[in-house]
């Protein structure tokens, strides 16, 4: 009897050798792990092209014949390295097409040549273009049969040929064939299928069993199946996950928490009583969203989302004063030092002697903010914690030294995260864990990066939104400099520097290095993939700071004030530094993304990113926002080698497009994946995700949340459903998920 826990090997034949590749390099170890290994697309061999007339960038499936092959070698303008593409001539219906392959070594050369050698037919696809007036498909899909094939692929037919040829995600040593012929011998023999989800349920949300569907996803007769079988295992998946959050977020609410509902001192009151502007629409509603949160016996977790200079930070301040109010503590974590320290200076300066609990000349209503970074001398940190630990500080701001073991409060109430992204989730636990009972938590991010956009959608967060934008923020005119086509350019963007220090405004110039080959510390150096996902060295040496400052000094900006900042610099210096600039002592401040969040000089108005294609889109947004802070327009140049149409420069194009920062995530998460939305990774990774993609599947994951929430209210434990909820076990106790219960 063959079942989904059967060893593969059983349906594999007696090839070892393609036998230990699809256990090995696939990872495919039991017969339920190949008939989850789905094609990622079809061949549709039913309807064959008519090759004549054909159009640029028309898909096209032919059947043809192998008339001649060969190969070139080429310089790889990335890489400077020896490339190759092999050159295949097929005749098709009395047309002649070129077919071209591009390879990485010899070895491919080899490997291409065999497969098409001459007299050899085969299905292709592909899409045509014209090359030196002459139609060719590029790194076409095909498959092969006829005379001189592989043994597996020589006695194979046209008619032998399904109308939709599924072609699968492959390893070396592996063909497409060997996939689908193993996958039909496995269906043909497979006993009973286990269904999770019931009759009921199935007919409520118009979807396929589970042995129907694995049977349309692998051998389809029409297109409609395929879609079909699609909607199954990504709505399974979907389910699956929204119970797992689900039975997270009930718990969370059992937990039980205090509520915060004021009472205790009355500074919030008076800090409303002094505020020199109005409450936008937005912040109102915000705040009273968060204050009925915090009014709850059970925690708050809430992301607070909100563009570059919507009032977040104030949004944060009122909920923080509301639990100081309550009687508790509340901490808000920084990624940066520089951001600590910036929303040290900015909080206290908004409370003014509502900031002097416990001080000469502090108002009756006040309270201690205390500020804990790595950096601090030893008697500027043992005064820090012991004003936390004796609760005089009801605010604490900080770095990650306020995650060590040493820091302890006493009664923390709310935790606020900045930038949420830059933590990862045993982080932001080991803060959580400082509290007696649950905290609430509330989240911050000015764009949204795919974990946090994934999340939303999975209903993991309750999410407030601020659209608005407060008075006095400028537009902000973001053009992309493209050196790749027009080098000359960059003495133009040094040229509109000059002119706003001109003004009388100042300059940041940002690069992705300090100096050589040192990047700043916790920054992540960017992101280019090849079209296999393995990334790609730059092919030229990156901007840095120190080497860009020098330059400027003694070429372009020569006679200009130009200052460096960077995570290297001794604290001291840092600080004097921005100081200095926030002053106007400094005309352009050449730094990495150390600005990124947090620095607020408002006559500062241009922004220059050196190599702005290695920066993801979060992180272009976030530092464009830096500048139009002080009503006065800005202006932030995107310089880049990247080639037009590559995946770098339609993000830098994305990114001067719109200022939509929510419209900007989307893009993101487009270009980038969702990370583990249920465990510790955040976006870059492999995503946890199988079938479903958050953009494309909105619809599909909001209909299994309503149909979680009814199979929760039912019965929390799942016990009518045991298949299923077997499954939401095997979940949550996989390491995705290890810790679900503290993200």
């Amino acid at each position: 009897m063959i079942t989904l826990g059967t060893p593969v090997a059983a349906v594999l034949g007696d090839q070892t050798r393609k036998r230990k590749a699809i256990v090995e390099g696939l990872g495919l170890e039991t017969v339920g792990d190949l008939l989850h290994h789905f094609p990622r697309r079809y061949l549709e061999t039913g309807r064959l092209s008519d090759v004549g007339g054909l159009r640029e960038g028309q898909l096209l499936t032919i059947v043809g014949e192998v008339t001649s092959v060969g190969s070139k070698t080429y310089t790889d303008r990335r890489t400077g390295k020896p490339a190759y593409r092999v050159e295949a001539i097929v005749r098709a219906e009395g047309h002649r097409l070129k077919m071209t392959f591009f390879a990485k070594s010899e070895w491919m050369v080899k490997n291409w040549s065999r497969k098409l050698e001459v007299g050899r037919r085969g299905v292709f696809q592909g899409k045509a273009s014209q090359f030196n007036d002459q139609w060719q498909l590029t790194n076409p899909q095909m498959l092969l049969f006829g005379e001189g094939g592989d043994e597996e692929t020589a006695g194979l037919s046209l008619d032998d040929i399904p109308p939709y040829f599924p072609i699968y995600p492959l390893t070396k040593g592996v063909e497409t064939w060997d996939l689908q012929r193993a996958c039909a011998f496995a269906l043909s023999v497979l006993d009973e299928v286990p269904e999770p989800l019931s009759d009921d349920l199935r007919q409520q949300y118009a979807v396929v069993g589970r042995r129907q569907a694995i049977e349309w996803i692998h051998g389809p007769e029409q297109f409609a199946q395929v879609e079909a079988a699609q909607r199954r295992f990504r709505f399974e998946e979907a389910l699956v996950l929204q119970l797992v959050l689900g039975r997270r977020r009930r718990a969370l609410q059992a937990q039980g928490a205090q509520a915060r509902t004021g009472g205790v001192s009355k500074i919030l009151d008076a800090f409303d009583a002094r505020l020199p502007f109005e409450l936008t629409r937005g912040q109102r509603q915000v705040g009273e969203e968060i204050e009925a949160e915090l009014a709850q016996p059970h925690p708050m977790h809430r992301l607070l989302q909100g563009e570059v200079g919507s009032g977040k930070t104030l949004v944060a301040l009122r909920a923080m004063l509301r639990t100081v109010d309550s009687g508790g503590q509340a901490v808000l974590l920084a990624p940066t030092e520089v951001l600590a320290q910036q929303h040290y200076r900015s909080i206290t300066a908004m409370l003014g002697d509502l900031s002097g609990g416990g001080m000469l000349g502090g108002a009756e209503e006040s309270t201690g903010v205390a500020l804990l970074t790595g950096s601090m001398t030893k008697q500027q940190r043992q005064e820090a914690l012991l004003a936390i630990q004796l609760g005089d500080a009801g605010i604490v701001i900080g770095t990650h030294a306020l995650l060590e073991k040493a820091v302890t409060f006493q009664d923390l109430g709310l935790v606020v995260v900045d930038e949420q992204h830059r933590f990862g989730v045993e982080q932001r636990a080991a803060l959580t864990d400082k509290a007696g009972t649950p905290p609430h938590v509330l989240v911050m991010t000015a764009t949204p990066i795919p974990r946090t956009v994934a999340m939303t959608v999975f209903g993991d967060l309750e999410v407030s939104t601020l659209s608005e934008l407060p008075a006095g923020r400028a537009p902000i005119q973001t053009n992309v400099v493209p050196l790749a086509d027009a080098p000359h350019w960059l003495g133009r963007v040094w040229e509109r520097v000059r002119e706003e220090v001109g003004k009388g405004h100042q300059a940041y110039v940002v690069c992705p290095r300090i100096s050589g080959d040192v990047i700043e510390a916790g920054q992540q150096d960017v992101v280019q993939y090849d079209e296999d996902g393995n990334p790609v060295a730059p092919p030229r040496p990156l901007a840095a700071v120190e080497e860009v400052a020098e330059g400027l000094r003694h070429g372009a900006l020569q006679g200009l004030r130009v200052g460096i900042l960077h995570g290297k610099l001794a604290p001291e210096e840092k600080e004097r530094t921005m100081r200095a600039f926030a002053t106007g002592e400094i005309d352009v401040l050449v730094s990495t993304t150390v600005i990124e969040v947090g620095v607020d000089v408002a006559n500062a108005t241009a922004m220059v990113l050196l190599d702005a294609d290695r920066f993801g889109v979060s992180q272009l947004h976030q530092l464009r926002g830096r500048v139009g802070r002080g009503g006065l327009p800005g202006l932030c140049l995107l310089v880049s080698h990247a080639e037009f149409g590559s995946p770098a420069r339609e993000r830098l194009d994305a990114v001067a497009s719109t200022t939509d920062g929510f419209v900007l995530s989307q893009v993101d998460l487009e270009q980038r994946r969702e990370g583990d939305v249920l465990g510790k990774r955040q976006s870059g990774g492999r995503s946890s995700l199988v079938t479903l993609k958050v953009l494309r599947d909105e619809e599909v994951i909001l209909e299994a949340r309503r149909a979680a929430e009814e199979l929760l209210d039912q019965d929390l434990a799942l016990g009518q459903v045991p298949l299923l909820r077997a499954t939401v076990e095997e979940t949550e106790r996989s390491n995705a998920s290890e810790f679900l219960e503290k993200s």
